[in-house]
Order: structure tokens, then sequence, then C-alpha cells
């Protein structure tokens, strides 16, 4: 056996090279320590909303992302005390609707991380599908205390599939993806239980067709028409008009979620106004 003392493991070195070996050392832990808050984060699941406590409004724009659709009601929420959020998607919107949900959680994450009790979702269109697959697939949807949705083909979205057979190069990821036969419509037969849905849609829909494919069971799907007869809205009036704005404002509240009810009409028009 030898009669030489042990030498520590750094005990070889210059005390230059040893210093910075520490240091590397150092920031590796560091880095380590980071990376596992991240996950940890990223990983998280948040517990269940309380429906008496509204928290944050995400909005969901539509096909195009085009968020300008959005800013008025944004305003009115804001003006009520509620956070608003437009969602910024990927991809100018047309891209694949399993990385705009992705890109919704993010959003939603953030918002928890900050301080919301919970989230109200309102998905526009093609943002109200994006919003059905977060709510299958994303890390915070506990969190998620109400949705709402707008003109949103949750079935079947037929000018879809003619703008894919007349100029496939036309009709993007998201395009594809709305269309009759899509895997991924297919896999989202009915709303997830447990949240309650208030599914938006105008007779006037020239976009999405038929307009009723906003009508996916386990909503609580509402036609405008059926509450106020002389109402003419088309698609891209969903987000701004009146009525349909009544309807979201009531829908985001505490109360039951609002019905097709023609007693109502007047007074959601008013609250829409406001």
């Amino acid at each position: 056996m030898s009669s030489w003392p042990a030498r520590a493991p750094l005990g070889g070195l210059a005390p230059r090279r040893r210093a910075f070996v520490l240091a590397l050392l150092g920031v590796g832990a560091v880095l380590l320590v980071l990376i596992g808050i991240a996950v940890a984060r990223e990983y998280r699941v948040p517990p269940p909303a309380d429906p008496a406590v509204p928290g944050a409004v995400v909005l969901v724009p539509g096909y195009g992302g085009n968020r300008a659709a959005f800013i008025a009601l944004t305003e009115r929420l804001r003006a009520e005390g509620r956070r608003s959020v437009i969602v910024e998607l990927p991809s100018g919107g047309t891209g694949d609707l399993v990385t705009q949900a992705a890109t919704i959680d993010d959003t939603v994450r953030g918002l928890l991380d900050e301080g919301a009790p919970s989230v109200d979702v309102v998905g526009y269109s093609a943002g109200g599908v994006a919003t059905r697959v977060y709510l299958d697939r994303g890390r915070t949807t506990p969190a998620v205390r109400r949705v709402v949705t707008l003109g949103s083909p949750l079935r079947v979205a037929e000018l879809s599939a003619a703008g894919g057979a007349l100029v496939p190069w036309a009709c993007p990821r998201a395009c594809q993806q709305l269309a009759p036969g899509s895997a991924l419509l297919s896999g989202l037969a009915t709303a997830p239980a447990g949240v309650p849905w208030l599914s938006l849609w105008t007779a006037d829909d020239e976009t999405v067709t038929p307009p009723d494919s906003a009508e996916l069971p386990g909503t609580d799907a509402v036609r405008l028409q059926d509450v106020c007869s002389d109402a003419t809205i088309p698609h891209s009036r969903l987000p701004v008009d009146p009525l349909a704005v009544g309807l979201v404002l009531r829908g985001l509240g505490t109360g039951p979620l609002p019905t097709a009810d023609p007693d109502a009409c007047d007074a959601l028009r008013d609250e829409g106004r406001s």
C-alpha cells in the first residue's frame, strides 16, 4: 500500500486553471438549477379554476391571426377590470392548429405565473378549434373557467375543403385541418366535460359553412338569430356586433351561460354597446 497521501481531485492543477474549472462547475450547477426550475414550471399542473372567481381572459384570433378583430372587445373587458390578452398565433395563424394550441397553453401559463387565479378563453372562428385542441392537450387546462367561441367550425368547414381542392397551394396546414374528413376534427367529436362552453354562431355566416358546424356536442350553442330575429351578422362582424358582444360578456360572468332568449334581445344589445 502506498504511503503517499491522496491528492484532492483538482490538487494537481495550477491555481489559475483550478479557479477556471471551479468557475465552470459553478456555472454548470446554476444552469442545472435553472433547467430544473424551467422543467418544473412547464409541467406544473395548476389548481382547478373556481367558477365563482373570474380571472384573466385569453382571446384567440381566427384563421390568419388578425388580432385587430379583438381590440374593441379587449378594451371593453379591461374597462371592466378583466386582464385580457390577445394571443399572437405562430405562422400568421395559418399553421398547424396543434402548434397554435401550444401557444395558447404558453399564454395561459404566463398569466397564471403573473397571479391570475383562472382564465376564460374566447376563440373566434378557427381560434375556437385551436382552443378545443388546447383543452385536449394543454397542461394548464385545469385553470380554464369558461370558454366562449364565435363562429368556430368545430365540426366541419366546407369552404376550407373547397379552397384546398381548387387551389391546393393556397390551403395551408390549418386550412387542411379544418376540411371535412380531417383527422384532427374527427378526434374532437365532443367538447371536453367539465368546462362551461358557450358557442355563438350566425345564420348569415358566409365563411364557415354550414354555419351550424359551431354546434359541437357538449357546448351550449346559441344561434344569434334565435335571440334577435332581425339580426344580420356576417362572420367578420361576430367579434364586434353588440348582440354577440353582449352574449360574450354574459358568458364570461359568474351566472349561468346565456341561452337563446328572445326576451333578452334588447338588453343584450345594450350591454354590448355600453
